[in-house]
């Protein structure tokens, strides 16, 4: 349990990250970049269609070239994505990171729960996606109160900055904890 401990802990900054950014990117899209209500759902709509169409074939990625790589993609890409939306001066530019993200969160769901699944003896994976759903719902618990706290003190772009490096101290973390990994 100790490497699935580790492994969830080094995805509590993204779900951190992720509850900021959930908890404050309409607003920050309305009131700062000029969006409208509809384009607000119309972006969601696009990230979570991206999801869904690219699921089956992350899925088969993740068999042949490995699921912590993906993890690590993943998280690549979510400090990306973060980094993006607090570059951009108009919300039409939210669409593209937005789709990207949507492939990032599909890429994450199908690699973790998998790798950890690959890990943990038969009779343990029970509790392991317990230690991974509860550090999954620490960072939605910590991250929407961070978020607003931080936008509301600093501004939108500068707590979209520090999910960044958030994000990407994660990252470091996965990559320590799963370099020994087999896929």
């Amino acid at each position: 349990m100790r490497r699935v401990t580790l492994l969830a802990l080094s995805l509590l900054p993204m779900m951190i990250s992720s509850g900021m950014i959930y908890s404050v990117l309409p607003i920050y899209i309305n009131q700062e970049l000029g969006a409208g209500k509809m384009q607000v759902g119309s972006l969601f709509t696009l990230g979570a269609l991206a999801g869904a169409l690219t699921s089956y074939l992350i899925g088969k990625l993740s068999d042949k070239f490995g699921r912590k790589h993906l993890i690590l993609i993943s998280q690549a890409s979510f400090s990306i994505v973060m980094l993006s939306y607090s570059l951009i001066s108009s919300f039409e530019y939210a669409y593209p990171i937005h789709i990207f993200e949507g492939v990032a969160w599909t890429t994450l769901g199908v690699s973790a729960p998998t790798l950890i699944a690959d890990i943990t003896k038969k009779g343990e994976r029970g509790e392991a996606m317990g230690i991974y759903n509860t550090m999954w719902s620490i960072g939605w618990i910590i991250g929407p109160f961070m978020g607003g706290s931080l936008s509301e003190i600093f501004g939108f772009r500068f707590m979209l900055r520090i999910s960044f490096l958030t994000i990407l101290t994660g990252m470091i973390v996965s990559y320590l904890t799963l370099k020994d990994v087999e896929d």
